[in-house]
This record gives structure tokens, sequence and C-alpha cells, in this order.
């Protein structure tokens, strides 16, 4: 059978990486737009202490995300495998499993979430002014869980089965669908009611939704294998096998989101001891932050599909060259951005504050100390990716946290007594030269290389269709068995670490 999707094992790689990460690189632009309009609205309508609501609320949102991202992403390697090798039997086993168990785990987080709020917050030092609006917003994405899981499900479900194109299209229609109704429910418009804070939250729930339930008809009408026929709901039964794989492969992925989403709770823990101008100021510098690690994160998934196809195909000389090349252009994408920010501070910034608002220079002073350490951090993120690659998991872990808990939070923790909020601005890029650094050295002397993934599958027959081409014609899926050995798909987004 023909190949239809790229090959990565030949060719020039400067552009074949470039090519390879621009559509991820749009998916991570739609989902930081999305934050990013609810961060305007509701600072500019809202005020200070409702950002500072929302920027609380949203650490704790995403830890709850990044926490099961790890088991969806053996979900979907495991029905790559099961695709690539025509075995739409074990494929089905695999999805209904799958499915039940995000339900249960969604369904048991929202509950527990709701039910705990209030400590949640306190525990995370919430401002006063911003602790009821917190409340409501969080307990209300609480409620939204089990949608939002589902649909972070599905999306990445399709990508591992060899379509981006989908889940990009339905990705523009959820972001659409909230950015026109966060305004509508937070200020109330025509007949919709006034909600406030809790308005945009809502909107979320709205938006993905109905998302969810468009993308579920789609697929079904292309008779996906992600939709199980009627015939097909036996495999809604637990599979023990599968949920073996899915907590056990999945944990260290899981940890390193957890890792990086509970650090990044910390130093919100810590700058809330500051006060809500402070905070507001720093959930202003976060909103930035999204968007200049967004090159690196798209070239850090691309290092990695590529590095693993190259792996797989004994291509170690190509690896190496894929790993200068990220890092390079790791340098470069994520350099530009920061001295264009610096160049324009605090116009850009004046887009999550109000031009007078006290937090607006807080925002533009953190910004000049954290802003360049992005720029070794992301060139720590291709070293984990292409040492990824070949299935060694758990030394980017460690690096992980070594440098978020072995330096940067003791180090803003240690020297806050003297240097007061300064301390947490500085741990940043001290953070992250410690992350490049171990990231170089595994990378250069550790013994990734001889690691590799579980064996996969070995296609044989037609390749299953799963119903996922994009709009307008259906796919060859051949290349989908290369989606077991990627380690590092790309993730939702999450906070700045």
């Amino acid at each position: 059978m023909g190949r239809r999707g790229p090959d990565l094992t030949t060719g020039p790689i400067g552009k074949t990486l470039i090519l390879f990460a621009l559509p991820v690189m749009g998916s991570n632009i739609l989902q930081s737009i999305n934050g990013s309009v609810n961060a305007v609205w509701v600072s500019h309508v809202l005020g200070e202490a409702a950002l500072t609501a929302i920027s609380n609320s949203n650490q704790i949102f995403f830890l709850m995300l990044g926490a099961v991202f790890g088991m969806s992403m053996a979900a979907n390697i495991m029905i790559g495998q099961a695709v690539g090798a025509g075995d739409r039997a074990l494929a089905t086993r695999v999805v209904g499993t799958a499915t039940l168990f995000f339900i249960v785990v969604s369904a048991s987080v929202g509950l527990a979430g709701y039910l705990l709020t209030p400590a949640i917050l306190s525990g995370m030092g919430t401002p006063a002014d911003a602790r009821a609006p917190a409340i409501a917003y969080l307990r209300v994405i609480f409620t939204a869980i089990p949608v939002v899981y589902f649909f972070s499900f599905m999306l990445m479900a399709q990508r591992g089965a060899g379509d981006s194109r989908t889940p990009f299209v339905f990705s523009l229609i959820a972001v659409g669908l909230e950015v026109c109704l966060n305004p509508l429910l937070l200020i109330g418009v025509g007949p919709f009611p006034r909600l406030g804070i809790v308005g945009t939250a809502l909107a979320t729930l709205t938006a993905q939704g109905t998302t969810l339930a468009l993308m579920v008809a789609y697929l079904a009408r292309r008779r996906s294998l992600l939709i199980l026929t009627p015939a097909e709901w036996r495999s809604f039964r637990p599979d023990v096998a599968v949920v073996r794989g899915l907590v056990l492969k999945g944990l260290p992925m899981a940890f390193q989101m957890t890792v990086i989403s509970l650090a990044a709770v910390t130093m919100m823990s810590l700058v809330n001891g500051y006060g809500s101008i402070t905070a507001a100021g720093y959930g202003a510098a976060i909103q930035v932050w999204t968007y200049v690690q967004m090159p690196a994160m798209a070239l850090g998934a691309a290092v990695s599909s590529m590095a693993a196809q190259n792996v797989g195909a004994g291509r170690m000389d190509r690896v190496d060259q894929i790993a200068r090349a990220g890092t390079l252009y790791a340098f470069l994408f994520s350099a530009i951005p920061i001295v264009l920010i610096y160049l324009a501070d605090p116009i850009i910034l004046r887009a999550f504050l109000p031009a007078a608002s006290p937090s607006l220079p807080v925002a533009v002073h953190i910004n000049s100390i954290v802003l360049w350490g992005f720029i070794p951090f992301g060139m720590a993120f291709i070293f984990a990716g292409v040492v990824r690659a070949t299935g060694a998991v758990w030394p980017p872990l460690l690096i992980m946290i070594a440098a978020l808990w072995g330096v940067r939070v003791p180090f803003a923790n240690l020297l806050m007594p003297h240097w007061g909020a300064e301390a947490i601005w500085f741990s940043f890029p001290v953070g992250s030269l410690v992350s490049v650094s171990l990231g170089y050295a595994y990378y250069r002397w550790g013994g990734w290389r001889k690691s590799r993934m579980l064996p996969t599958a070995t296609p044989h027959g037609d390749a299953v269709d799963t119903g996922m081409g994009p709009p307008g014609g259906v796919e060859e899926t051949e290349a989908v068995a290369q989606a077991a050995t990627r380690s590092t798909p790309q993730a939702p987004r999450t906070p700045a670490s």
C-alpha cells in the first residue's frame, strides 16, 4: 500500500520540521486566543480581582486536565497500534474501555472538585477579594470537566490516528463559539442574562459541549471506529489489559504534566501573597508567556515525531541532525517574539489590563525579568522531545522535577524574605537555565539512544478506515502505526511553567 503520510526519514530536515510544526502551532494559537479573549473581557469588564480569580481557577483546571493527559496519550497509542495492524476488534476494545475509563474518571474529578473548590482555593492562598468569584467560576468549570475531558480525548484520538485537520476544524468551531458567547453571557446582551464571571465558565461548557456533539455526529456519519456501533457496544465492558496500559504506560507523561501544573499552582500561590494587584499583573504576563512558548511547543512535537520515525528506520544520524535543527529553530523562534514584546511593552499588556490599571507596570516589570528565560526553556523542550522519541520517558520527567522542584520553587521560597516578589520572577529564568543544561547533558551523554518503545503491531492487509479524514474525503491510515512511537503528541495548553 502506498504511503500517504509524510515520510520524515528522508528529505531536507529544516523544511520538513517547519512544515510539520505549523498545524500544531495553529491548534496552539486557537487554544491561546480563547484564553486571552476570556482574560481581556474579564479584566476590562470586571476588574483585577476577577482576573485574579480566573488566573487562580485556571491553574487548578489545567492541573486536573494534565493529570489525565498521559492516560489519554496511552489510549491514542493503543488505538494507533490497532489501526495500523488492521485489527478493528482490538481497536473497538480500546475505544470502548478508554471511553468508559474517561467517563468514570472525569465524573469523579468533577464531583470531587466541585465539593472541594473552597478548600482548594484556600490552599492556594487566593486573595480575599478574588475568592467569591473564583469559587463561582471554578465550580462551573468542574461541572464542565466531563465534557472538557472527553472533548480533549476525542481531538487527540483523531490526531493519533493520523488526521490533524479535522481536530483543527472542530477546535476552530469550539473557539469561535466560546469567543462569541463569552461577552453575551458576561455582560448580558439581548435575551442573554448578565452572569458575570460565571458566564465565562458557562461559555466554555456550552461551546465545548455543542462542538463535541457536532464532532460525534460527524464521526458517526463517517463510520469512525471512535464511535462504536450498536453491535460493538459490548466493547464498553472494561478490558483489564487495556486499563492496565492506560494507567501504567500513561504515568510518565501524566506525571510530567502534573509536575508542571503543580509548579504553576505553587508559583501562583506565592504571587497571591502579594495581593490582587501583583497577582493580576502576573496573570496578564502569563497570557503573554503562552504565546512565547507556542513555537517551542510546536517544534517539540514535530521534533519528537520526526525523531521517532528516524529511530524506527535506524537513522540515528538524522536524529542528531533533527536535534540540532530543532534547537536552532527553538532559539530563533523564541527569541524573535521576546524581542518584539520587549520593544512593544506595555502596549501588548494593555490588551489584558486597562491602561490606568496599577497592575500594568507590575506586569511590565515581570516580563522584563522572566521573558528571556523562555529561550533556554524552548531549547530544553527540543532535547526532551528527541529523547522521548526512543521511549526514554523517565529522564525528561526527572529533569523537569529537578528544574522546577529542585531549583525554581526553592529559589523563590528561600530568597523571598530578602528579595520579596523579585525572587519569584528571577526563579523562572534560573529554572530554565538548569533545565536546558540538564537536558543537553542527558542528550549528549545519556543512554537514551539504546532505549526503544514497546514493539508495535505489524500492519497487515488493508488499513482500517477510521472515518477521520478531513471533510470532503477519507484518507488511508497506513501511517497510523507510527503514532505508537510518538511519545509527545501535542499536549493541551498548560499554564507557563
